[in-house]
């Protein structure tokens, strides 16, 4: 074969590929709803896709280093409906219209894998326009527990379970934004003195119950304590202002943007009365679990490094 020959035939490749991911999205945005949610996929697609998506993770950085403009999202838990509703609000992904998901995509909501499979459809559809991160529900022990298995293994098998867990597995840690932001799933981490430690973490791999990306996926900030505390969750730790301080002194960064925790206007400022707050909570999905009466955040990230909010209940 020349090589003209084989560039196209991997041109013509290539937009199969495009073509059948379109597909998928145009099932899962236009076709989808909860009564047909078991008769628009095949598992093979669904398990080719886990693993085209673990290539693209694998070749980006565990810390992520981005430019703004972009929109920051927090946990969507399943709540594949109220997904759909954001997108719709701010617009779906594409090349100008940016997104990093903070994690924690799986369980607890019933539609974890419709959540996950849109979103690793566009990450391979706009590579760098979207971004996912891992949170401690991107690990098997967690969504083994909490729903994720149930739900592959009565709609599909465990095979599916192992593909997609596998393409977590890969998944980036943080994300630095712009000169000052660092996102991440949980919180600051006391081992971090510098970013050359967050780009050599190892993957794929598990989240450990300690360390540092236990840390970035299960750290939570609390008011009332002043340094770190060991956390009620039974893995990382918990921080308060002083310790979040120190840290942004260290790595020389103005603002964390972190996920987590529930907050009921859609988004929570953790600040010292006199001091910048340093640190935002988002979460994403709106009336989680249908027991709580919170909204939706989404954090907007203009070109010069500017925050603000958007929130909505659908």
């Amino acid at each position: 074969k020349t090589t003209m020959e084989t560039t196209m035939e991997r041109a013509k490749r290539k937009a199969e590929i495009r073509a059948n991911i379109q597909n998928l999205i145009d099932r899962l945005m236009k076709v989808w709803v909860p009564l047909k949610c078991q008769s628009l996929f095949k598992e093979e697609e669904l398990i080719e896709l886990a693993y085209r998506v673990r290539e693209i993770f694998m070749m980006e950085k565990p810390m992520l280093e981005l430019r703004a403009p972009i929109k920051v999202v927090g946990d969507q838990h399943g709540q594949f409906e109220d997904m759909r509703a954001m997108f719709h609000i701010h617009g779906a992904p594409a090349n100008e219209n940016r997104y990093l998901f903070l994690g924690d995509y799986v369980d607890r909501g019933p539609f974890g894998l419709e959540v996950i499979t849109l979103l690793f459809c566009y990450k391979i559809m706009y590579p760098d326009s979207v971004y996912l991160l891992r949170g401690n529900h991107e690990s098997r022990p967690v969504n083994m527990t909490y729903g994720f298995y149930k739900e592959c293994k009565l709609r599909f098998s465990k095979a599916l379970f192992e593909a997609y867990n596998y393409a977590f597995y890969c998944m980036p840690f943080c994300a630095k934004v712009g000169a000052s932001i660092l996102c991440m799933h949980g919180g600051i981490s006391e081992d971090l003195t510098n970013f050359a430690q967050l780009r050599r973490i190892e993957r794929p791999c598990d989240i450990p119950d300690l360390g540092i990306c236990a840390d970035l996926t299960w750290g939570d900030p609390d008011a009332k304590v002043d340094k770190y505390e060991e956390s009620p969750r039974g893995a990382s730790r918990v921080f308060g202002h002083s310790a979040l301080q120190e840290f942004c002194n260290k790595l020389q960064i103005g603002l964390v943007i972190r996920a987590h925790q529930v907050a009921i206007e859609g988004y929570h400022v953790f600040e010292k009365p006199g001091n910048e707050a340093k640190l935002i909570s988002i979460f994403s999905a709106p009336r989680y679990c249908g027991t709580y009466q919170n909204y939706a955040g989404v954090v907007a990230i203009s070109a010069d490094d500017k925050v603000s909010f958007h929130v909505h209940r659908p």
